[in-house]
Order: structure tokens, then C-alpha cells, then sequence
């Protein structure tokens, strides 16, 4: 004889059993089929349980079935359903939901919670028309409709609106001051983002992630972590999305000291390496020159997604192990994962600094073919590069003027550094006279273009760009080496004296320029842009940023450690051939990240192998 049926569920109890199920489907699923045995699925209760559920398990769609089963959904169910829909990104549907709400016969009147789920799923014109309707409602002084305004300005851009809105504010709590902060800070206006920040009464992880991003975003790296340090000592904890910025930023300036504390903390301080986190540290690393170390981590990854496999790919190419770089492309696809366009960057980088000619055009004729990627400017850009610095210009001229894509100031950079460095002049004045006549040189360009005269030993014409550059206020960006040493980072430019240590370091360089001498190394004057006497022209090139800064690491570090450089222009071939020589000399290795990629300077060769 079988047992009896338990009774069935009251929609209170089931209620909580589903508020207690957690986000285990398979669970969900059996409360979902009690609630329908006993009756009680559309319970009102029991229904908004089941609903709230399936959305927290990211099944919307679930969710919206069970709420098309409801004969007269009050409030609460139209504003969950909204919310769902808003919260997984599914704009046009929770828009679409509130309309219906809106339209519908038995219409129940919007609250608080309706009009902020529908504000985050809204444009611009679209919330404009949604804050006159809360107007109309009486709900502008609720603090999360308010709050959802301010977001919804924000996002748009319209930075009037979100202050107005913030301004009368009848109560204002951390997430307005965050909404406003991250409002100024995505228009780059990171003084207000700043002052708000600094008025907010309370703050939390969120509003420091906000700010720390928004300077790491916005090219001002040093402060973000000037930031990161002022959070630490405010003795708030910060999460992985902290430490995701403070790597980009440490990223961005080549600190390798830094970034490796910063690892350190994550370690001791039990923080879980997420797939974003570990990419982070991944292209931290290799951007501070620490190649080795960044394999380490992306090896640690389990579960790699295209964006892991990008930064090592790219990470290898700027070291210069090209073999490497699409080594491990091969390995990504032979994993299931696809391609970006951000791949074939780093794939056709890597060619490029390899001279992989035959490879790198195969790689960019696959991209269409093979991916159905449209190549954008940055890959024309390196197979540019690439056919340039190989000796083909005239088929990367050939290129740029058939691009579909209107060239930019890079391309032609690097079309007529690659005229410079072969030798083709006549090209290279055409290409000058074409980009003068139509007013597309920039400071870069102007640079290439005197260096192109000079080779032409064509002075007036140097002096005729001087004057073009001096009329349109143009300025060549001027050199800067920086090198970290005990955590503290030093800075450097062209014929610096500000150190306190200058003495020593022009000595020392001094010192090194008879050694060097004696070996072999000549001065590279033709380098100089003025029509100068020799003597003088090799006293311009012995005070360079990066010698400078190398010579202050010879005299602040120990014996076998690493001199790291991070320089903001490209490494020119005199510099190129002195740091040579100098590894050769004192048995240090220096390692040189510049505008394009690294060096690794060891017993007298770089890692480039002269292909730079």
C-alpha cells in the first residue's frame, strides 16, 4: 500500500521556502511544481517569490511566463517583471512591460519602485518624458526615484540635468553622491567628480572603485593611485573591481614594484583572483616587463575567455616573442575560443616586430575571410608598420591610399618613419609635401618630416617646418624616462638637472661616454635636428632622457638587479646603441618599454634583434 500525499503547502510557508531556495535551479523547479500542485502559483505572494527567483538565477524568461499566467498582476508584480527585465540588460523588453502596464485596462497606479526599475532601462529623450510623468505622479522626492533621474542623466551625458536633479534632492545618500560622482567622472570632469566625492558625507567601495576609475580612464594614472593609498588609509577594504583599476593604472606607467605589492595585497588579503582580476595582473605585468610572470598567472587561469588569451598574445608580442605571440594564438583557437579584432592586433604586432612578412598578410587577409572581422584602422596601422619597416614602403604607400578607412597621423608616422629608415627619400618628400598641403602633420609627423629634410640636407626646408610648428603652436612632445627604484619613481627629461643626484649622474655618463668610446660606440649626430657643429650636437645626444635615467639606476641599485625604464617617445638608435653597450659593460640587464614596445638590453644585444 503507498504511503499518503504530505498536505500540501500553505503560500506562506511556500513562500519562504522559495525566499530560501537560493539560486539552485533544480530546488526552484520542485517549489515551482508544489506551489502548482497545491494550488498556490498564482498566489500573489507565492508568484512574486517565484518571479524574483528565476530573475535571480538569470532566467528572466521564466520569469515573464509565470507573469503572463496572472490573471490581474497588481503593482508589485508589474514593477518586478520591469525590474528583471532591466537589471539583465533587456531594455527594450522592461520598456516595452511598462508601457503595457501603463496601457492596460485595470492599469494599477506606478510607485517608487516602478519609475526607478524603468528609469534604468531608459534613454535620454525617453527618460526625460519618464521624469515628467514621476512629476506628475508626486514621486520626484522619493529618494530612489531621484536617484534613478540622476543615473539616467548620467548615462546620458547630460551633465546640467543630473546636477539640477542632484541639487534638490530632498535627502541625498551614498548612491546619489556615487551616481553624481560617476556622472562627472564618465564626462572626464574629474575636478567636480573629485569635490563631490569629497563632500560626501559617508563613503564606500563603490564611490572610490568610481573615482579610482574614472582617473585610471582618463590618462591620470598617478592620482588614481594616489587614491587607492588614500582608500587604504581610510581603512576601507578595497574588492576586485578596486584592484582591477590600481592594475591598469600600474599598467599604464610601467611600475613593476607597485604591481607586485598590489598582487601581494590580493594574496594576504584572501581577495579571489577572478577571471578579470588575473587578466588584470596579466597585462599588468607584461606591461611593466615582467613577461615571465605574467605567463605564470594567465597559466594559472582555469577557465580563459578571449579577453585572457588578448592580453598574453599581446603581451608576447611586446616583448618581442613573436614566435610566442602566435604560438599561443594557435593554442586559443584549437580551445574553442574565437577571435577579436583586439586579437589580431597583437597577432599582426607580433608580426610586425618579427618582420613576419609572408605571415603577417596572410593574418590580414584571414581576418575577413576566415573571422568576418572588418579590419579597422589599428591593424591597417600594423601592416603598415610592418611592410614599412621591412623595406616594402612602397607597397605599404600603396595601402594607405587605398584604404577604405581615411588615414590617420599614425599611419602616416609610420610611413614616413620607414622612408626615413630605408632610405627613400623621394617618397618620403612626397609624402611630406602631401601632408603639409592638406594640413594633416601633427607634432609627431612635423618631427619625421624635419628628420627627412635633414637627411636631404635640405636646412630651409627644416627651418620652413620650425615656423609651421612655432605659427600652428605645435610642439614636439618632449622626452621623459621614468625608473622605479624602492618603490619611489624618478622621473627624467631631456638635459634634466633637478635631481638631487645630478652631479653623480652626468658623471657617471661622462664616465661611460670615454668607455663607450673606446669600444667602438659613435654618436649617431646625424640624429640632431639643428644645423649644429658636431661637438655640439654629441653633447645634445650624451643627455637624453633614458641615459639619464639609466645612469641614476647604475648608481642606485644593487649589483645583478634588473634597470627597468618606461620612456613616453620611441627609443632613437643612438640611445638604442649606448644602452647596448652599457649592458655589454657593467653586466647589468635593462630593460627599455618605449612608445612601441620593449628591449630587453643583456651582454650587449637587445631583444629586437635590430628590428625595431
Amino acid at each position: 500500500m503507498s504511503s499518503p500525499l504530505p498536505p500540501p503547502l500553505a503560500p506562506q510557508t511556500l513562500a519562504a521556502q522559495i525566499e530560501r531556495s537560493g539560486s539552485t535551479h533544480h530546488h526552484l523547479l520542485q517549489l515551482h511544481a508544489a506551489a502548482f500542485r497545491s494550488g498556490h502559483h498564482l498566489h500573489p505572494i507565492v508568484n512574486l517569490k517565484l518571479q524574483r527567483s528565476y530573475s535571480s538565477i538569470g532566467r528572466p524568461d521564466l520569469s515573464l511566463y509565470l507573469f503572463r499566467l496572472t490573471p490581474d498582476p497588481n503593482i508589485f508584480l508589474w514593477s518586478s517583471i520591469i525590474h528583471s527585465h532591466a537589471f539583465h540588460g533587456l531594455h527594450h523588453s522592461a520598456l516595452l512591460l511598462f508601457s503595457q502596464m501603463l496601457s492596460s485596462p485595470s492599469s494599477p497606479t506606478p510607485n517608487a519602485f516602478t519609475f526607478s526599475s524603468a528609469l534604468k532601462a531608459s534613454p535620454l529623450n525617453l527618460g526625460r518624458a519618464l521624469h515628467a510623468l514621476s512629476l506628475k505622479h508626486s514621486l520626484l522626492s522619493d529618494t530612489y526615484v531621484a536617484t534613478s533621474l540622476l543615473d539616467m542623466y548620467a548615462r546620458g551625458a547630460d551633465l546640467s540635468s543630473a546636477r539640477k536633479v542632484f541639487d534638490v534632492m530632498p535627502m541625498r545618500n551614498i548612491v546619489s553622491f556615487t551616481a553624481m560622482v560617476t556622472c562627472y567622472a564618465k564626462a572626464g570632469r574629474l575636478e567636480l567628480a573629485y569635490k563631490v566625492f569629497d563632500a560626501m558625507p559617508e563613503k564606500d567601495c563603490v564611490c572610490w572603485n568610481a573615482l579610482i576609475d574614472a582617473y585610471t580612464q582618463h590618462g591620470r594614472p598617478n592620482d588614481a593611485i594616489m587614491l587607492f593609498q588614500q582608500m587604504l588609509r581610510s581603512g576601507l577594504k578595497p574588492n576586485e573591481v578596486t584592484l582591477v583599476s590600481v592594475l591598469a593604472s600600474v599598467a599604464q606607467l610601467g611600475w613593476l614594484s607597485t604591481g607586485k605589492w598590489v598582487h601581494s595585497y590580493a594574496k594576504n588579503n584572501k581577495i579571489t583572483f577572478t577571471l578579470r582580476l588575473s587578466t588584470a595582473l596579466v597585462d599588468m605585468y607584461s606591461k611593466c616587463g615582467n613577461i615571465q610572470e605574467a605567463f605564470l598567472v594567465f597559466d594559472s587561469i582555469p577557465n580563459k575567455d578571449v579577453v585572457a588569451w588578448n592580453s598574453m598574445i599581446i603581451g608576447y608580442a611586446m616583448h618581442g616573442q613573436s614566435r610566442e605571440a602566435l604560438r599561443y594564438f594557435s593554442e586559443m583557437q584549437k580551445t574553442g575560443v574565437q577571435p577579436t579584432d583586439i586579437t589580431f592586433i597583437g597577432v599582426l604586432n607580433a608580426c610586425s616586430h618579427a618582420g613576419l612578412v609572408t605571415e603577417g598578410r596572410e593574418f590580414f587577409s584571414s581576418m575577413v575571410k576566415d573571422h568576418n572581422i572588418e579590419p579597422k584602422i589599428e591593424h591597417y596601422g600594423c601592416l603598415v608598420d610592418l611592410l614599412g619597416r621591412a623595406g616594402f614602403v612602397e607597397e605599404a604607400y600603396d595601402l594607405v591610399t587605398s584604404m577604405k578607412i581615411k588615414p590617420d597621423p599614425v599611419l602616416w608616422s609610420s610611413l614616413l618613419a620607414s622612408c626615413k629608415l630605408h632610405k627613400n627619400m623621394i617618397l618620403g618628400e612626397k609624402i611630406a609635401n602631401f601632408l603639409l598641403a592638406n594640413g594633416l602633420a601633427n607634432s609627431e609627423t612635423f618631427v619625421l618630416l624635419s628628420n627627412i629634410y635633414v637627411a636631404l640636407g635640405k636646412w630651409e626646408e627644416v627651418a620652413g617646418i620650425r615656423r609651421l610648428m612655432k605659427e600652428g603652436g605645435i610642439q614636439k612632445e618632449p622626452g621623459c624616462s621614468s625608473i622605479e627604484v624602492d618603490r619611489k619613481v624618478y622621473e627624467f627629461m631631456v638635459g634634466d638637472l633637478s635631481h638631487s643626484l645630478s652631479k653623480q649622474i652626468y658623471a657617471v655618463l661622462e664616465e661611460f661616454n670615454v668607455l663607450l668610446k673606446a669600444q667602438g660606440y659613435i654618436p649617431q649626430t646625424d640624429l640632431i635636428l639643428y644645423d649644429l657643429e658636431e661637438a655640439q650636437k654629441q653633447r645634445a645626444l650624451a643627455v637624453h632622457s633614458e641615459k639619464l635615467a639609466i645612469a641614476f639606476g647604475l648608481i642606485s641599485t644593487l649589483p645583478g638587479t634588473t634597470i627597468r625604464i618606461v620612456k613616453n617617445l620611441r627609443v632613437c638608435s643612438d640611445c638604442h646603441t649606448f644602452t647596448k653597450f652599457i649592458s655589454k659593460i657593467t653586466g647589468k640587464k635593462i630593460v627599455v618599454r618605449d612608445r612601441n614596445r620593449f628591449h630587453h638590453f643583456e651582454d650587449g644585444s637587445c631583444s629586437c634583434g635590430e628590428f625595431w
